[in-house]
């Protein structure tokens, strides 16, 4: 599977807010989305036309495949997994697809605290730096279920600071955390407006 490999920091600002792509520098003054708060491109600081409905959900499905660094493909297979877990379980399609998404596993790998970006997770994971339940595993896609245990192969590899905050649904101690529970939608706060999304795939 592909991923992006241009700049970080012109998808924040091309989304409006911060997406926090590059660690320690998406939450310092030299954050792109800081220094120039409008879209890139030569027009990037005029006046934006008012969106549509279809814009204002197009641009937040982008924005939340951006956080969580996916492309179209695999993140429109997220949301028609969320779909068939909506109609088994009962639940809210929105729900699903965030539990999809959080449940990744290089995001956990972020959520923990041991990279400083998903970006530097997803790396670590491909590169055969996590364990999971005390096996190596290489998929940054593979959703962690309750119970397992994420922890860094090489403990040289934590990241000196950790800025991220701790989440109710993981349990961090040190090079490993475990995940506790499936995340509620009060755990999620990415200022995701899920309802947007599946308006957008039901089209």
């Amino acid at each position: 599977m592909g991923r992006y490999t241009g700049p970080k920091e012109k998808l924040s600002r091309r989304e409006g807010v911060n997406l926090f792509l590059k660690g320690f520098r998406s939450s310092s003054d030299k954050a792109g989305i800081k220094r120039k708060p409008f879209a890139p491109g030569q027009h990037g600081n005029k006046r934006r036309v008012r969106q549509s409905n279809y814009g204002v959900q197009l641009r937040e499905k982008q924005k939340v495949k951006r956080i969580y660094g996916m492309r179209e493909r695999q993140f429109r297979n997220a949301y028609l997994e969320s779909v068939r877990r909506a109609k088994n379980f009962n639940s809210d399609k929105g729900l699903e697809l965030l539990r999809i998404l959080e449940m990744r596993l290089d995001n956990v790998v972020y959520l923990a605290g041991l990279a400083v970006s998903r970006g530097q997770a997803r790396q670590f994971v491909t590169h055969r730096h996590i364990k999971v339940n005390g096996e190596i595993l290489n998929v940054p896609s593979y959703e962690v279920k309750v119970g397992d245990t994420i922890s860094l192969a090489d403990t040289e590899l934590k990241p000196v600071e950790v800025y991220v905050k701790s989440q109710p649904w993981l349990i961090r101690d040190g090079v490993s955390a475990s995940v506790m529970q499936s995340p509620t939608r009060e755990m999620i706060d990415e200022g995701i407006k899920e309802n947007l999304i599946v308006e957008y795939y039901s089209k």
